[in-house]
């Protein structure tokens, strides 16, 4: 058993985002804001960033035929080691971490880029480990050739 085991993917990616934007949302009110980060240009920018490495992502998985349940990494049939994930491990993740930084910078405050920053943490610890553990188990040695290839995050 591995500790914080409980909370190791039972809750999607998708979800905790969700979840985390939506916090950003309601704290928005009650922490100092900073005008000059709301620039639509640099909104749009990180906005645009984490959809296309969430779709190059999708691209990819769809190209190797096999599961993008992160709830099941187990069932994953191939390692996808193409497009983006030449560069990235986790490219559905860094979107999405993409799009929280672009959420703050849409609500104005320093403050609440912690959102994308406990979202890594989250995800790191409690989707991304256990993939990878799962990953190394299926694959073995190809699996952990192509981890020290390419890194985790950027």
């Amino acid at each position: 058993m591995h500790a914080g085991s409980s909370l190791e993917l039972k809750v999607p990616p998708p979800v905790v985002g969700l979840v985390i934007a939506t916090l950003m949302w309601l704290a928005s009110s009650h922490v100092p804001r900073f005008e000059m980060m709301s620039s639509s240009l640099l909104v749009l920018l990180f906005a645009a960033a984490g959809v296309s490495c969430d779709f190059a992502g999708l691209w990819a998985f769809r190209r190797k035929r096999t599961t993008v349940n992160p709830m099941a990494p187990q069932k994953t049939s191939a390692i996808v080691d193409i497009g983006i994930y030449r560069f990235t491990r986790n490219p559905m993740y860094l979107g999405m971490m993409f799009m929280l930084c672009g959420w703050a910078m849409h609500l104005s405050s320093l403050w609440l880029l912690c959102g994308p920053l406990v979202f890594l943490l989250y995800i790191d610890r409690f989707q991304i480990v256990p993939e990878e553990r799962a990953l190394s188990s299926r694959f073995g040695k190809e699996y952990e050739a192509y981890r020290r290839r390419v890194r985790r995050w950027l």
